[in-house]
């Protein structure tokens, strides 16, 4: 599933935001009745865990805590530390080099997800928190690459007894204001480079930037890149379906150029779909999607089960 900081925050038309939230309700639901023992949740993070000084495209947490930005819940999660552990030696001895981090911070890529589907308090089943890079250039996984890391996970999940439920959380087209080290201010390069702890008024002016920046793209008056919902569409079939061939043909550069730069966050959900199986006896319960420019989100969310 999608996130977005902005829900909450920003206005939208009353059965726009009716759609989303009844979206969002059958989505928990579905995930209450499949009863899920493990959680393996992959999602990326907005310079508040993981900072240039030391970005690794691919993490596992072996303990995550929350930091409460924009309207979610702060606090620590409930990882399972010993299977995270486990996934990541299965992994290394797999040809992934994994990095783990021991006290993992997450942000709303990460909680929003969880708050959705089990409410603020945090109190979901045991957790494996995998963090993807989506944002520091060079070191994005790549399309291939993310497909192959997600059929590992599968054969590692393969072998235990707990019914998991994968989530990947990210994406789809969008292109918020989230700074690159090609900014032109040096005080933005170090803020992004050196993890640092926001203040508060800190956090409250970034909150307002980005909720200015939906209003702008909502009106027509953003320099942003629009919402691309026919790449949205593309991207969720190939989800669906788990015909992940014509996807990994595409140039990298082009998730860029036609979807925005932070539709790399998409790749989430192609690990969480190849952990499940590329191909065989799946579903789909659940299928929704709306472009929000309000919320700088084409926000989708697909829910695929084995049979």
């Amino acid at each position: 599933m999608s996130h977005t900081p902005l829900l909450g925050l920003n206005p939208v038309a009353p059965e726009v935001l009716s759609e989303l939230e009844q979206a969002i309700a059958a989505t928990r639901a579905a995930v209450q009745a499949f009863d899920p023992q493990r959680v393996v949740l992959v999602g990326p993070d907005h310079y508040n865990g993981f900072f240039n000084e030391l970005m690794p495209p691919l993490c596992i947490g072996s303990a995550a805590t929350a930091v409460g930005d924009y309207l979610t819940p702060a606090g620590p999660l409930n990882v399972d530390g010993d299977a995270a552990v486990a996934l990541a030696e299965h992994l290394m001895d797999a040809d992934f080099d994994m990095a783990v981090s021991r006290r993992m911070r997450v942000d709303h890529g990460f909680a929003q997800a969880l708050q959705f589907l089990w409410g603020d308090a945090l109190e979901t089943p045991p957790l494996i928190p995998i963090f993807l890079n989506a944002v520091a250039q060079p070191g994005i996984p790549r399309l291939g690459r993310c497909r192959d890391f997600g059929l590992e996970i599968g054969r590692f999940l393969d072998g235990l007894p707990e019914r998991t439920l994968l989530i990947g959380s990210g994406g789809l087209s969008h292109e918020p204001p989230v700074p690159t080290l090609s900014h032109p201010d040096p005080a933005v390069r170090e803020r992004i480079t050196v993890r640092q702890e926001p203040t508060p008024a800190e956090r409250e002016v970034k909150t307002q930037r980005v909720m200015a920046a939906g209003m702008a793209l909502a009106s027509g008056s953003s320099g942003m890149k629009a919402l691309n919902p026919e790449w949205d569409r593309q991207w969720m079939d190939a989800m669906e379906s788990g015909a992940f061939g014509p996807l990994l043909q595409w140039p990298e550069a082009s998730i860029d150029a036609r979807a925005g730069l932070s539709a790399h966050e998409s790749k989430t959900w192609l690990v969480a779909r190849a952990a499940l199986g590329a191909s065989g006896a799946t579903h789909c319960r659940l299928r929704h999607y709306q472009a929000i420019p309000e919320f700088i989100a084409g926000y989708g969310i697909l829910f695929v089960e084995r049979n």
